[in-house]
C-alpha cells in the first residue's frame, strides 16, 4: 500500500502546525520548510479545512492553525479522510469485472490487511508525528 502525496501532504501540515512554536503557519512557511508545491499545499489546506483538521484566517496576519489539539487528531483518521480511495484491488470497488471474484479469497485477505493497517496508524496521533518536537522545529527552520 501506498499513500498518496495528498495524504502525506496531509500529515506533513499537521505536524507543522503541532510543532511550531508560534501555534500557526502559512501556506507559503509550510510550502518552503519542505520544500513542496505551494499550488499542492492550497488544495490540501482546503480539504483539511473542509474536513475540520484547521482553521484558516485569510488576509494581513492570518494563517493556519489546528482546530484541536493535535493529540486528538489519529493519523488512520487522517489517511482515510484525505486519500481519495482505499480500494487496494479492483473489486473493492463498485463495478469490479474480475470472473473470479465471487470465489475468491484475495479479496479478504487484502481487506484484513488494509484493516489492519488503518487499525495501527489509529494508534498514532499528530501529536506523536511532532514529538520530540525539538529536532523537526530545528528542520522546518521554526526556531
Amino acid at each position: 500500500m501506498r499513500l498518496t502525496r495528498y495524504a502525506d501532504y496531509s500529515l506533513r501540515v499537521l505536524t507543522y502546525l503541532a510543532v511550531n512554536p508560534e501555534g500557526f503557519g502559512t501556506i507559503q512557511g509550510i510550502s518552503e520548510a519542505y520544500g513542496i508545491s505551494r499550488n499542492h499545499l492550497m488544495k490540501v489546506v482546503l480539504q483539511l479545512s473542509r474536513k475540520g483538521y484547521i482553521e484558516t484566517t485569510r488576509g494581513k496576519g492570518g494563517g493556519l492553525t489546528l482546530r484541536m489539539p493535535p493529540d486528538r487528531i489519529t493519523v488512520g483518521q487522517v489517511v482515510r479522510d484525505m486519500e481519495p480511495d482505499l480500494d487496494l484491488v479492483e473489486c473493492f470497488g463498485e463495478g469490479g469485472q474480475c470472473v473470479i471474484s465471487p470465489a475468491c479469497k484475495l479479496k479478504t485477505v487484502l481487506r484484513d490487511a488494509l484493516e489492519a493497517f488503518l487499525d495501527v496508524l489509529d494508534e498514532y496521533t499528530v501529536s506523536d508525528l511532532a514529538r520530540p518536537p525539538r529536532p523537526l522545529v530545528r528542520l522546518l527552520s521554526l526556531a
